[in-house]
């Protein structure tokens, strides 16, 4: 009983300095200006921005999101992270520059160049919609990997998570969250490195597994289904092109170039991690079958010697943070931008401290909702659904401004965003995922526009 109380006061004594210490050196970097808070001062180097980028779409929802399906469904949950490298190789091709050339650091201000106020505000209220979701899926997933390491409850756990996350976003904002970003994805990875030799030594490798457990679990589509992979990609392509952190982080870049370069660099990152993920999940499955899928990945560090289990839960904690706190600095953004600062109109020090206190709220807001949450993995991608109506139209903007009109965008995301979480909701009927509604709906609305404004042209 005495080694248990040592093994767990150690892993909680490492949890609480790393906090501590991390909480620090984010004051000490803390943001001294409004712009410093929102893009960095445009003066962050490229790699920087680079895991910046990453730890955007491999944070706690998705390391701990990936390890639980993949328990459930086998190795193709892989591709919920893998969809990722993908989709920011086509950033960096064809929408980085013209993102950091705009001047623009919020995904609403990129739009209402193209399609008015109107559109900007309908473009806002979706994307802060989608992203209180994501941190709800973030405080669920940073407070499993929490519970199983400290033994806390998951109730307590959450707002361990978002009480000291609070320091990050309140005070820090994107100059400081980028450096410290960088220590925590760090972590993560040697966190996941260590996960996966645990479980290949634990299971003997592959073959124990794949004689174990059904074949799907080891099939390109496996139980996910090809459906859904598809869905998956085009929904991380619309993410990565629409989500406001992005466009934040790609702004706080030193020119057009390294924009560009840093989102190829976060392609390279995400690469291995996908199939990491994917292992520890399908290990856990073989080797703990009875318990509950969330904790695929937090079980293994029961499993491990207190020095590893202390570094693998400094990486779950490190990664809730991160996640929690770039997520706020976006919704954040977006609020201040289209909302408090029209109506406000604050001015010097005043703006800084109003944006530290909207901060706080949309950092907490997500806790009411996070007792009700489902999957987090389905909860993720259809938190991408919702951006991938955005993308959708900032593309139409960019490269097809002859299609629609400023009334019929704000009608299209309105119409995608009420359709998307209908369907979502309704258990995506029929097997169609909620996905290619929300590609579908806001092309549709947006051609049906075109077509009825020429008509009425060529009558007139």
């Amino acid at each position: 009983m005495g080694n248990v109380a040592l093994r767990h006061a150690i892993i909680v004594g490492s949890v609480v300095v790393y906090i501590l210490l991390t909480s620090l050196w984010a004051w000490h970097l803390r943001s001294r200006t409004n712009a410093q808070f929102m893009v960095g001062g445009r003066s962050l180097p490229m790699a920087v921005v680079a895991v910046l980028l990453m730890s955007e779409f491999i944070g706690a929802k998705s390391t701990v999101g990936t390890a639980q399906e993949a328990f459930e469904k086998g190795m193709a949950a892989g591709w919920s992270v893998l969809s990722a490298s993908v989709g920011f190789g086509l950033l960096g091709l064809f929408f980085a520059r013209q993102i950091y050339s705009s001047q623009q650091h919020t995904i609403s201000g990129l739009v209402e160049q193209r399609f008015g106020n109107g559109a900007r505000i309908a473009v806002s209220l979706v994307m802060i919609y989608a992203l209180l979701l994501v941190n709800v899926g973030n405080y669920i997933s940073g407070a499993a990997a929490l519970s199983q390491a400290l033994g806390l409850g998951l109730t307590a756990s959450t707002f361990v998570v978002a009480g000291f996350s609070a320091v990050y976003y309140v005070f820090g904002g994107l100059k400081s969250i980028a450096y410290v970003t960088v220590l925590h994805s760090i972590l993560k990875l040697v966190g996941v490195g260590v996960l996966v030799a645990v479980a290949a030594s634990m299971t003997g490798g592959l073959a124990p597994m794949q004689a174990a457990l059904p074949p799907s679990y080891f099939t390109i589509t496996g139980a996910v289904g090809a459906n859904t992979i598809f869905a998956w990609i085009i929904g991380t392509l619309g993410a990565i092109f629409s989500t406001q952190y992005i466009i934040q982080a790609i702004a706080a870049n030193r020119s057009p170039e390294a924009a560009r370069g840093s989102a190829f660099l976060a392609a390279v990152l995400c690469l291995p991690l996908g199939l990491a993920l994917a292992f520890v999940g399908v290990a856990a499955r073989y080797l703990f079958p009875d318990q509950a899928s969330l904790y695929a990945l937090p079980v293994f560090i029961g499993k491990m010697p207190v020095g590893l289990a202390s570094l693998v839960t400094l990486s779950l904690v490190a990664s809730a943070l991160v996640s929690v706190s770039t997520v706020a600095v976006a919704t954040t953004a977006l609020v201040m931008r289209d909302f408090y600062i029209p109506w406000f109109r604050p001015e010097g020090e005043g703006e800084l401290q109003a944006t530290r206190r909207v901060a706080l709220a949309v950092g907490l807001l997500p806790l009411l909702c996070v007792f009700f949450a489902p999957n987090i993995l389905e909860l993720s991608f259809f938190t991408r659904a919702l951006r991938l109506s955005i993308a959708i139209i900032a593309l139409v903007g960019v490269y097809l401004p002859w299609l629609g009109s400023p009334r019929a965008a704000v009608a299209a995301l309105i119409f995608s965003g009420f359709a998307t979480t209908a369907w979502y909701l309704a258990g995506n009927p029929h097997g169609i995922d909620n996905m290619y509604v929300a590609a579908l709906s806001p092309a549709l609305v947006l051609l049906l526009s075109a077509i009825f404004q020429r008509r009425a042209a060529t009558q007139s």
